[in-house]
């Protein structure tokens, strides 16, 4: 006989009603979303922003006396500042370059003429500078570390940029002078086109300038142009003399 499920087994099993489904699970509440940041807002201008348009305002011609011999160097930046340029700058890649920046800061100093220590890399020489008697420091790229060391001297910093990241970094930390580097490889452009995002900050055109175009950098958007290799030519320097803004 087979075995199996009896008839009234059969009835009752057909009978038992299908478990219910199971509840469908309460969704998840959506997340909150995450606010946007806040953007960091541009620093307040530091004390270098009005020293730099102070003694950057009666003239648009900055020099920059690299590589000479102390007395060269001197006798440079008598030249220049017998034409009109105010503001003189002694790169300090030697100790030869030390020294002819000691001659000079002594001479600028009798004329009442404020003179700078130029490439300054690292705070180090910050105050290899600030011992020279230099007034300001010039860099040849942005660093915070050497702003901040030159301000703490009592030395505006002239920092150089050449990208709109580095720009904005300065902006945010407060600079408002730049030495824009190399002008010549960045070409007038640049300064038109930064102008725009960036319109309270001043560029000196620095790398390559000369009295053949030095005028269509500042009619681009330059504050000023600094001049080097120029500096050896007289009649170039007499041209540079005579630009205005």
């Amino acid at each position: 006989m087979e075995t199996g499920q009896t008839g009234d087994e059969h009835m009752v099993s057909a009978a038992r009603p299908a478990a219910e489904p199971a509840p469908a699970a309460e969704p998840a509440p959506a997340a909150e979303p995450t606010p946007a940041a806040e953007p960091t807002p541009a620093a307040e201008p530091t004390p270098a922003a009005d020293w730099f348009t102070a003694a950057l305002a009666r003239h648009p011609v900055m020099a920059i006396l690299r590589g000479y011999s102390p007395s060269r160097t001197l006798e440079l930046a008598v030249r220049a500042w017998d034409l009109g340029v105010q503001l003189v700058e002694v790169p300090i890649q030697s100790d030869e370059a030390v020294a002819a920046l000691r001659l000079v800061v002594a001479a600028g100093r009798e004329r009442g003429l404020r003179v700078g220590a130029g490439t300054v890399l690292d705070p180090g020489q910050v105050r290899m500078a600030a011992e020279a008697g230099a007034q300001f420091t010039v860099s040849p790229g942005l660093d915070p570390t050497v702003v901040t060391a030159s301000l703490t001297a009592g030395l505006p910093n002239l920092p150089g940029v050449a990208t709109a990241s580095e720009i904005q970094l300065a902006q945010r930390i407060g600079v408002r002078w730049l030495k824009a580097f190399p002008a010549s490889v960045l070409g007038p452009a640049w300064f038109q086109a930064m102008q725009g995002p960036f319109p309270t900050m001043n560029f000196v055109a620095t790398g390559g300038i000369s009295a053949a175009n030095a005028e269509v950098f500042l009619r681009a958007g330059a504050r000023v142009v600094a001049v080097g290799s120029a500096l050896d030519d007289k009649r170039e320097l007499e041209i540079l003399a005579g630009l205005r803004r």
